[in-house]
């Protein structure tokens, strides 16, 4: 039995360690998609994820998958093709573009977990410098990936990723997180572990020690800016 929020009130969230071992980190029900919530929610390593038409489900799985400036690198392959690459990455020029782009049918996925509510929200973040987008443009000009994120303190909380032409988010994503490493962001939250970012440097977190790196991260002041264009 999970715990329902009521959304008129300030957001209250359980302690994490009560999260149901199946479905593996579900913690609770209900509540709002709003700055606020979203800020509490994401200090303590929460995170919405529902289907469209399903009630508000947030999630605090454990172990926890993070890539931190000590385990992230760049596989070989991937390095190749960025010295040969003349795609162009840039920051926060193209937000609602992007999360368009997440939002979209992918081969295989009947749909998407982001709703009217996240693509109404994120933006509104995005101009006060809470969240952030990473843009990989092709050489004629057109959107061709990218992934957007929140960012508190000196955490990023990656939400999703998204590739019109092949390979274009394994570049933004190798592009940019060296800069954002340099702007002084020292925790990737990337939630689950995936194949993709796996070969990045991806490590697995117990809960207390995932929260314990959270905290200082959250906590800690914020980043420096990061470059309109990256590459």
């Amino acid at each position: 039995m999970i715990d329902w929020l009521n959304e008129y009130e300030v957001p209250d969230f359980p302690p994490t360690n009560k999260a149901l071992s199946d479905p593996q980190g579900l913690l609770a029900a209900g509540g709002l998609i709003s700055p606020l919530w979203l800020d509490t929610a994401y200090r303590r390593g929460i995170f919405p994820w529902n289907d469209p038409e399903e009630a508000r489900l947030w999630w605090t799985p454990t172990p926890r998958a993070v890539i931190t400036p000590d385990s992230f690198h760049i596989p070989r392959k991937i390095a190749k093709e960025l010295r040969k690459s003349r795609m162009r990455v840039t920051s926060n020029l193209a937000f609602e573009r992007v999360m368009a782009g997440c939002t979209a049918p992918r081969d295989g996925q009947n749909g998407t977990w982001i709703d009217s509510e996240i693509t109404a929200v994120y933006p509104t973040l995005q101009h006060s410098g809470r969240a952030l987008s990473i843009e990989c443009w092709a050489p004629d000009g057109t959107l061709a990936g990218g992934f957007y994120g929140l960012i508190i303190g000196r955490a990023l909380f990656g939400e999703s990723m998204f590739s019109a032409q092949s390979g274009a988010s394994k570049i933004a994503f190798a592009t940019a997180v060296p800069v954002l490493f340099e702007c002084g962001i020292a925790l990737i939250d990337c939630q689950m572990r995936t194949e993709h970012l796996a070969r990045f440097g991806l490590i697995d977190l117990p809960r207390d020690e995932f929260e314990a790196r959270l905290a200082r991260a959250v906590n800690s002041e914020e980043i420096r800016p990061v470059p309109g264009v990256i590459k």
